[in-house]
């Protein structure tokens, strides 16, 4: 049996003020191919759908185009909820949507009920967790669960072996296989990820899935294998320069009757690529060894000793499409052993104060043009108080 993972969609996300939805068009288009071209018989979704609760109506116009165009090349699709989604709004119409082959988990009374998958003698049972925030989730689980992310996932897994259990000794020999959007011991983070921590302490352990067949992970954007049965399938998008570096796409999973055979990385080709580039304007702006980045979203740090003027103008004249820009002097931080009011104590003048002040917030000195310019305005202020 063939399974595609995947996970942390994020539909409806911008990146730094730009709009992906474009973007996320383009990457369920390659999904769907892969579901045609590889024979998937199922796609597993491990959460983070959309980007927030509350999804725009384009945005939930495209999760429905996918989830029909899936079904459609004839995969059956498994989804539980993420911390970024709305478990009741993402939910609704699940025991409908089961007819058509889409199988929603997104509660915890759904959590022991597994979507059977038989092919020839081995029967697969798909256990979908949804994300479960530790101070509401801990009650509904049971007065004895401790309210953090270990206690409440410790528990869900808890009720999963027994069914498995009772399953097998009722004479269903089913190979678990267990979706869950958490973050794992031993998974690296990326900047666009939000922090679990907040109501218990972040980090489950990995060894809570070591007896499933194989577990589908959400919520790290980037891919990797924890164990060989456990894996993080990434974002199909980067979602931060912090990823520039990611292989983004699925993971092919296979599995016979004897249990899991191979786990494939499939790559999905992003429309635009990232670039982060670090030195001076000059450097930036002449080397050709930059050329890679002339048609990405760029995130560039200057690291002239004085920032340059009309530096993101500049920089955008060979790199049309920076979108984050930073100053780091490689020289550090100008005026760092000194603060500003200690600065402004020494000011022997009012032309030094209005010179300093614009030294400090924009990490250049005045110009002998701006200089002139503060000197005339001051000559008049001065006259106007004499005046007076």
């Amino acid at each position: 049996m063939r399974f595609l993972h995947t996970s942390d969609w994020h539909l409806g996300r911008s990146f730094h003020g730009v709009g992906m939805l474009q973007a996320q068009h383009a990457f369920i288009d390659q999904l769907l191919e892969t579901v045609r071209s590889e024979h998937v018989d199922a796609v597993l979704i491990s959460g983070d759908v959309y980007d927030r609760a509350l999804p725009g109506v384009d945005v939930v116009r495209l999760l429905d185009e996918a989830l029909a165009g899936i079904t459609a090349a004839g995969a059956k699709v498994i989804l539980t909820s993420g911390n970024h989604d709305s478990a009741a709004r993402l939910g609704f119409g699940g025991r409908i949507f089961e007819q058509g082959g889409v199988h929603l988990r997104t509660g915890i009374d759904a959590i022991t009920s597994p979507v059977l998958l038989r092919e020839g003698t081995a029967t697969v049972a798909v256990y979908g967790i949804p994300y479960l925030e530790p101070r509401l989730a801990a009650p509904e689980l049971g007065t004895d669960v401790p309210p953090s992310h270990a206690g409440v996932l410790g528990e869900a897994v808890r009720r999963i072996r027994m069914d498995v259990q009772e399953r097998r000794e009722a004479g269903e020999p089913v190979l678990p296989l267990v979706m869950a959007h958490t973050f794992a011991s031993g998974g690296i983070t990326s900047d666009s990820e939000r922090d679990l921590s907040v109501g218990g302490v972040g980090a489950v352990p990995l060894d809570l899935f070591s007896s499933f067949t194989y577990t589908a992970l959400g919520h790290l954007h980037g891919r990797q294998e924890l164990a060989p049965n456990v894996w993080y399938s990434g974002s199909p998008l980067p979602y931060s320069f912090s990823e520039a570096r990611q292989a983004k796409g699925g993971l092919l999973v296979d599995t016979d009757a004897a249990g899991l055979t191979q786990v494939t990385p499939v790559p999905w080709k992003a429309p635009k690529r990232l670039a982060v580039l670090r030195g001076t304007l000059q450097e930036l702006l002449e080397d050709p060894a930059h050329a890679h980045a002339e048609d990405a979203w760029c995130q560039v740090t200057l690291t002239d000793d004085q920032r340059p003027a009309k530096a993101m103008e500049q920089i955008r004249t060979r790199f049309p499409d920076t979108l984050v820009l930073s100053f780091e002097p490689a020289s550090g931080p100008r005026g760092s052993n000194e603060s500003y009011s200690r600065r402004l104590a020494r000011a022997t003048d009012d032309l030094d104060v209005c010179c300093g002040f614009l030294d400090h917030v924009r990490s250049r000195e005045a110009s002998a043009e701006e200089k002139a310019v503060f000197t005339e305005v001051l000559q008049k202020v001065n006259a106007a108080e004499a005046s007076k």
